[in-house]
């Protein structure tokens, strides 16, 4: 927004737009949140059961680090618990999930971790272009307690991202821009190791 500051819910809105132009949050699927306080922790979440390609500024929610909210309107995403856990573990600024199919794809064939190697592309995930980095694989859950735990048992700093089976992929950063980026970059990543085993 020029001359003023863009709040949590322009940003969540915006990057909404741009994931449902890719389509990665197809119907109401996805939901993304930034952090707005550290202690104790609080993020903006996008609500539940709307088009994430039409939200506007006010379709967001205020949780706490469980993703339990005090607004009476507005309900958040039933995964807006593994958002606050991710944040909490991580010390994220923001988690974006979409429901990108190279990711689902790529648990299918690869259960244990996707290993990535030797790709340029590495650079923007954050790491280096000859480095192995294996991006972890966890079994879909309805319960965000079962997902925060595999979460955290997988957890390296170092690989900001989570797949859940079946299901799409998890991705943060200090800020909804870096986690776009790193997001863009995994999604080629993992489109390029599926591509290359379908050969």
């Amino acid at each position: 927004m020029s001359g003023g500051t863009v709040t949590p819910g322009e940003a969540l809105a915006a990057e909404c737009a741009r994931y449902t132009a890719m389509g990665w949050m197809r119907g109401t699927s996805g939901n993304l949140s930034v952090v707005v306080d550290r202690d104790p922790l609080r993020l903006a979440v996008t609500v539940s059961g709307k088009d994430k390609g039409e939200l506007t500024p006010d379709d967001v929610v205020v949780i706490d680090a469980e993703g339990r909210t005090d607004d009476p309107v507005r309900v958040p995403s039933a995964e807006a618990g593994l958002h606050g856990r991710i944040a909490a573990v991580s010390g994220a600024g923001a988690v974006v999930h979409v429901h990108a199919l190279a990711p689902v794809v790529a648990a299918e064939h690869w259960p244990g971790g996707v290993e990535l190697s030797d790709l340029e592309m590495l650079k923007g995930f954050g790491r280096q272009a000859h480095e192995t980095v294996v991006v972890p694989v966890v079994p879909n859950s309805q319960d965000m307690r079962v997902l925060g735990d595999a979460f955290e048992a997988g957890f390296r700093k170092d690989v900001p991202a989570l797949i859940v089976a079946r299901h799409g992929v998890y991705v943060w950063g200090d800020d909804l821009y870096q986690a776009r980026h790193r997001l863009e970059c995994l999604e080629w990543l993992l489109r390029f190791k599926t591509e290359i085993h379908r050969r």
